[in-house]
């Protein structure tokens, strides 16, 4: 199983990273990327950002990295000024513009929400959100009104070990897991 780092927005979107701040004065920005590998949201040749609640599609001219992190100058984002006024703003994408998974991958997005039962059959909650750790990621599993208790778990990814199941039809997981710990 492979896992893609895009956080959920609404039904129809997924948030793809972040734009932060002006980069000189030439209208290029600062991308922070939630994707991984991190260059890979350059791959998208268009973008929806997100300012109030208007979506808006914009154009990549060109991205790049830059020290430890991306830019990008957008089209029609000429000067500095221009781009102060897309920094801080979510950088969106429909989700059937994201490219198809085989059936062990999944986006992170996928994840979110799903109830997750021990191989015993008990409830440990829901998926809060995942997060990575360098060693493996870490799902967040949040106890909610059905499950055995409120506590929040911190749950390895590791499929075939941890991960048992994973039934995105059904909106659930099995993990292999000692809901004691």
């Amino acid at each position: 199983m492979t896992r893609f780092e895009i956080s959920q927005t609404d039904d129809t979107h997924v948030v793809l990273g972040k734009l932060t701040s002006p980069y000189g004065v030439k209208g290029w920005l600062k991308v922070y990327s939630y994707t991984s590998p991190m260059d890979s949201i350059l791959e998208y040749p268009e973008w929806w950002v997100r300012q109030g609640e208007t979506l808006k599609r914009i154009s990549i001219v060109q991205g790049r990295r830059q020290g430890k992190g991306l830019v990008v100058q957008l089209e029609g984002v000429d000067d500095r000024s221009a781009a102060e006024a897309l920094a801080q703003t979510d950088i969106l994408m429909p989700k059937g513009a994201l490219p198809a998974l085989s059936d062990d991958e999944y986006y992170w997005h996928e994840l979110e929400g799903m109830a997750v039962f021990t191989q015993a059959g008990e409830r440990l909650g829901r998926v809060s959100y995942l997060f990575e750790t360098g060693a493996n990621d870490v799902m967040v599993v949040r106890g909610d009104s059905e499950s055995i208790d409120k506590r929040e778990r911190l749950l390895p990814f590791l499929p075939d070990d941890v991960i048992i199941e994973i039934s995105s039809q059904e909106g659930r997981m099995v993990v292999d897991w000692d809901p004691e710990f």
